[in-house]
């Protein structure tokens, strides 16, 4: 893949680089270099996005961050209802 560098020295990592490892605006990176190469690395752990599903037990519709992590802290609900409109 390939990208430029713009006139205020800054890259686009494509979209599916940032899928894939699931980048969003305002994460933070550490950057470093290894010999003549530029290393990006995500600093802090990868965020996992929640979901809205159906309870099996009640019907009644539940945010999850998927298998093995159901349950949801107030923080993160705060945080993530801060992000709606």
């Amino acid at each position: 893949m390939e990208t430029k560098l713009s006139t205020k020295g800054q890259v686009v990592l494509p979209g599916r680089i940032r899928r894939r490892l699931g980048l969003q605006a305002g994460d933070t990176l550490d950057v470093k270099l290894e010999g003549e190469r530029i290393v990006l690395a995500r600093r802090g752990p990868r965020r996992r996005k929640a979901r809205i599903i159906k309870d099996p037990l009640t019907g009644l519709p539940v945010l999850t961050l998927g298998t093995g992590r159901t349950q949801l802290t107030s923080e993160e609900v705060a945080e993530m209802m801060a992000d709606f409109p």
